[in-house]
């Protein structure tokens, strides 16, 4: 089953001569329980690509759809609750919030959802299983780096998401836990049947996710999975990537 379609994408910033195609024609499908290394020089499009996925930006032309919903035919209202409930972000800077400890950052975007339970079993579970429980009253200054960083991916799996984006989750991280973070990723990605799209510059972590997509110049250049694009209905799209 695919969980995510992109069909003919573009991205294009500023204006005639100071124009910049941050994404060009860009097809791809991902199936529901992969984990996706995506990789590129710096400038590439990487992020511009998990930022349209993730709804943070709206594509200039094409398609992305979500559990076969198209996200920019929603409403701003509608694509709020849509993220919130589907999407979970976990951020090279952790992206905290330093007035609230870990309990309270990891449950913040179940108290923005006023119709979701808050099922506090779940979260002691997701703390324990990122062996962060005991550090839950705790705010983000009293913690290293590396446990920032699993209080952000408790976090980004507390609204049960069915896509998790990851934006270089391991750049401020050292070697030792760097390996523990993604062996956490790839625990939840397993345990919680997520799927996984991680940016990032470090070739031996893409090497052990299940795809590695290379971008280039705003262009899918390797990794991609063949598929008809004629079913987005889109007239005049590039060739695919």
């Amino acid at each position: 089953m695919n969980l995510l379609e992109l069909y003919h994408v573009e991205k294009v910033y500023g204006e005639k001569e100071n124009q910049v195609r941050a994404l060009k024609g860009i097809n791809m499908q991902v199936k529901e329980g992969e984990f996706i290394a995506i990789v590129g020089t710096s400038g590439s499009g990487k992020s511009t690509l998990l930022n349209l996925i993730g709804g943070l930006d709206t594509p200039t032309r094409g398609k992305i759809l979500i559990k076969g919903k198209e996200t920019d035919a929603l409403t701003r209202k509608e694509l709020t609750i849509f993220r919130r409930r589907n999407i979970g972000f976990v951020f090279q800077n952790y992206s905290l919030m330093p007035v609230l400890n870990v309990y309270e950052n990891v449950a913040l975007p179940i108290s923005f959802d006023r119709g979701r339970h808050h099922n506090r079993k779940y979260i002691e579970e997701l703390l324990r299983e990122l062996g962060i429980w005991e550090k839950r009253t705790k705010y983000p200054h009293e913690l290293s780096g590396g446990q920032q960083q699993r209080v952000s991916i408790a976090r980004a799996l507390v609204n049960k998401p069915a896509i998790v984006l990851a934006d270089e989750p391991t750049g401020n991280l050292d070697s030792a836990t760097t390996v523990e973070v993604i062996g956490l990723l790839k625990a939840s990605c397993r345990k919680y049947k997520q799927t996984i799209l991680m940016v990032t510059h470090n070739e031996a972590i893409a090497q052990t996710c299940d795809r590695i997509i290379h971008i280039e110049d705003g262009k899918i250049v390797s990794g991609n999975q063949i598929f008809d694009v004629g079913s987005a209905s889109l007239k005049g799209g590039d060739d695919l990537c």
